[in-house]
């Protein structure tokens, strides 16, 4: 995710981290490259083009602009929905945390927010498509391959397991069982939304469409441009191309909040956050350190 202050014109201008203009400079070149061409065979051949209209691509060029709105917005709604979610497993931890003091066995209870850390890791690589195993595997007390099909949840599951158990042997009461038990039912319906979002894609041909749409606009556009405009006409298509181009690569990006690209939600660092406030509540005072925006990244 990118962290950054406010930029200013300059920065506007010149700025490539976190920009999409990377991704999409080799369409955009193309594109341009067409145009150039295109108005060297106008001005060789006119006559070619005297048939040709800019209607068309008006009205095309208004409907596309919705469409990758709509795609965008879409796009932007999971993004944000995953920040809520994450969100809700740091409330819910923090949660958690709190109401473990119930718990007056130290050693047990240090096991049970350890396991609780190797949640947040196994969940984070597993959105990342990462060893979920190797990052859960420093907290927990038992080997990851005898917690279940899906780690994560079975984590939670035997968390669940021993929380039951004190009640049962009346080391916390009903009430204070209730509340944790809570605690991991908010945590797996956070894990849920998460894997939802990373496991149920925009629909493929909504997307194809629009990819096959901007590219057959862009490629199409010197076309019109080249009579009335001349030379103007591949700087005009290039700003068309950046537009819709970058339009659908952050669409691209957005679709998966939880990858490495610049864009992406910074999960390492709520993990990381989650991990010391932990570490603090079990008492250690020699913290790993926040992670900090590396080139205004935030992982």
């Amino acid at each position: 995710m990118i962290v950054r202050p406010k930029p200013t014109l300059l920065n506007i201008l010149t700025t490539l981290k976190g920009s999409i203009a990377r991704h999409i400079a080799l369409r955009t070149v193309m594109v341009t490259l067409l145009a150039c061409l295109i108005v060297v065979v106008e001005n060789l051949h006119p006559d070619w083009f005297t048939k040709v209209n800019a209607m068309p691509f008006t009205l095309l060029g208004l409907s596309l602009s919705i469409f990758l709105s709509f795609r965008n917005n879409a796009c932007y709604d999971r993004w944000w929905e995953g920040r809520k979610a994450w969100g809700q497993i740091i409330i819910e931890v923090r949660s958690f945390i709190r109401q473990s003091v119930a718990i007056c066995d130290e050693p047990q209870r240090e096991a049970v927010l350890r396991e609780l850390c190797g949640f947040v890791h196994a969940l984070n690589a597993r959105l990342r498509e990462e060893d979920e195993q190797k990052a859960a595997q420093p907290w927990l007390a038992n080997p990851p391959d005898t917690y279940g099909l899906t780690l994560s949840d079975g984590i939670l599951r035997h968390i669940g397991y021993q929380c039951a158990r004190l009640a049962d042997r009346g080391e916390i009461n009903e009430w204070r069982h209730t509340l944790l038990e809570t605690r991991l039912t908010g945590l797996s319906a956070a894990q849920a939304t998460c894997e939802r979002i990373k496991g149920t894609p925009l629909p493929f041909p909504y997307t194809l469409l629009l990819h096959r749409t901007s590219y057959i606009f862009c490629v199409a556009l010197p076309f019109a441009m080249a009579e009335p405009l001349g030379w103007l006409a591949p700087i005009i298509t290039t700003i068309v191309a950046y537009t819709f181009f970058g339009l659908d690569a952050i669409g691209d990006q957005l679709e998966d909040p939880f990858g490495r690209d610049e864009n992406d939600l910074a999960t390492d660092a709520m993990v990381r956050n989650l991990e010391r406030e932990i570490l603090d509540a079990l008492g250690q005072r020699d913290l790993p350190p926040a992670l900090k925006p590396v080139d205004y990244v935030l992982s």
